[in-house]
């Protein structure tokens, strides 16, 4: 067995191939039957309890999104939901927003609308103004979500608040994105069903390092006792994730999984806008707690090194057949992973083109980072 697997008379770089090659192997294999695993064959749904429905506001934070709200705002404001509130806050927005918000205030009459000026938000970024809609709230259980989000169905609010326990203060949603024609948006999901696995598979293991507020909930208590964006105001970003990774604890999180609990957002329709969008989630992540930083650049490392490391042994014609059934079963069961995935998060026509769609992503994200080293951040 020795033999075969290390076979004698190999050269010193032949030698560090292989060895490369089954270490990155082993860690591959841990993330994805191991970490992911718990994830993907994740079968506890959410279900709503009619006896324990907690009052709810959900807060949206908009600048100069009046086309998505008039189009999104409604179906929050028409959830099947016995009690709750939505708070907009109007982020010095120069559109017709504001008279659309008393439009609709007429005929939702828990409609609650906030505006903050432009120059009284003193950091960059919605931290402020989501402070403040999250300081309006009336309610202990917030449910955040975007101006350009909708839920995918009336149950959102239900299902969300039914994962809240006496233990649970933070619950993690997934936030898709509109399917549509084109190699961009396919690349948008992948990217987004990726994040997702890792996510919500580390929050199963009590290692909820972020999540997105386009599907976020968590208590205004918990909130305050961590002094809000206090510790990462500086960073325009950062006000899902970068409070996520601070206040999350090992038991206090739980996600929320099911069609009924996604919500559903518009795709960036040029490169141009998805790198910017990219840019400003790779710029945030460099914050996390140094542990989530190992782990998720021990996920990516190792995944560029295998298969540099696989490619390298078969052009040396080393193991070959070995070598291919390592490949194949690391391919295979990262497919099998990302279907039960898709089925859990409600997303289509990606497998076929994930293998692809990841080495491209392997490749844009170092790129992008390297990017930020250079070019300035926009602001909102």
């Amino acid at each position: 067995m020795k033999e075969f697997l290390f076979p004698e008379n190999l050269n010193i770089i032949e030698q560090i191939g292989l060895y490369t090659l089954y270490i990155s192997a082993i860690v591959q294999f841990i993330f994805l039957w191991v970490i992911f695993l718990r994830f993907a064959f994740f079968t506890k749904k959410a279900k709503a309890n009619a006896d324990n429905q907690e009052a709810v506001s959900v807060i949206v934070v908009a600048k100069n999104e009046h086309y998505n709200l008039k189009i999104n705002l409604p179906k929050l404001l028409e959830q099947d939901y016995p009690n709750f509130e939505v708070i907009l806050v109007n982020h010095a927005s120069e559109d017709d927003t504001e008279y659309l918000i008393h439009e609709l205030m007429q005929k939702y009459p828990h409609l609650q609308y906030v505006k903050v000026q432009d120059d009284i938000n003193f950091f960059a970024g919605k931290k402020f103004p989501l402070s403040v809609g999250i300081k309006s709230a009336k309610n202990d259980l917030l449910l955040l979500t975007d101006a350009d989000c909708y839920p995918a169905s009336d149950q959102w609010i239900a299902e969300m608040q039914s994962c809240f326990d006496t233990n649970k203060e933070i619950v993690l949603g997934y936030g898709a994105y509109e399917e549509n024609p084109g190699l961009l948006n396919k690349i948008i999901r992948y990217d987004s069903l990726r994040v997702g696995m890792l996510y919500l598979s580390l929050a199963r293991w009590g290692m909820a390092y972020m999540g997105v507020g386009r599907n976020l909930a968590y208590r205004r208590s918990l909130f305050f006792r961590k002094n809000g964006f206090q510790a990462h105001l500086h960073i325009p970003s950062g006000d899902d994730d970068l409070f996520i990774n601070t206040a999350s604890t090992l038991k206090n999180t739980n996600i929320a999984i099911g069609e009924s609990c996604r919500t559903v957002s518009s795709t960036k329709s040029t490169y141009s806008d998805w790198y910017y969008q990219k840019k400003r989630h790779l710029t945030t992540g460099k914050h996390y707690k140094a542990i989530h930083l190992m782990i998720l650049g021990l996920w990516d490392l190792s995944t560029i090194i295998f298969f540099l490391s696989a490619i390298l042994l078969l052009f040396l014609q080393i193991n070959i057949w070995f070598i291919a059934a390592i490949i194949g079963l690391r391919i295979i069961s990262q497919l099998v992973l990302t279907k039960k995935s898709m089925l859990l998060l409600g997303e289509k026509k990606l497998l076929l083109f994930s293998p692809l769609l990841e080495l491209f992503i392997l490749i844009a994200n170092p790129i992008i980072s390297v990017l930020n080293i250079f070019i300035k951040q926009r602001k909102w």
